[in-house]
């Protein structure tokens, strides 16, 4: 019996769960992400913020649009440890590959989030200083 896998917004319409939700996700993330914070998501220790099991991640989905879009400079504690240093702009990612990688960050490693839609992230970089 051919098994065929259907994936959308995380979930999947066969048996089993799809490897990778967020394909396209998966490639922004490796281009414009992982050269800092590693294809394993877990981040420089001491020096840059792992995105992996990040609790971060979990309490903060509004910001990190603002973040990805505008960069940060300055002080953030990310599973009980605080990072310093600063993270550049990504002004040419557009809201759709934004939406993109959160989703995909978001659901790797260890962490579990609803999908964030598009119009959601549009807001919350609507709100960014």
């Amino acid at each position: 019996m051919k098994l065929i896998k259907i994936c959308f917004f995380g979930a999947s319409l066969t048996f089993g769960a799809c490897q990778n939700p967020h394909p396209e996700g998966e490639k922004l993330y490796k281009v414009h992400c992982a050269n800092c914070h590693m294809d394993d998501g877990k981040g420089l220790e001491g020096l840059i913020p792992p995105l992996a099991n990040s609790d971060y991640l979990q309490k903060k989905p509004q910001e990190l649009a603002c973040l990805i879009r505008h960069g940060y400079e300055g002080k953030m504690t990310i599973n009980g440890q605080i990072y310093e240093g600063k993270m550049p702009a990504n002004k040419a990612l557009s809201v759709v590959e934004i939406a993109n990688i959160l989703n995909y960050i978001s659901n790797t490693w260890g962490n579990k989030r609803e999908f964030i839609p598009q119009k959601t992230i549009q807001s919350a970089i609507d709100s960014c200083q």
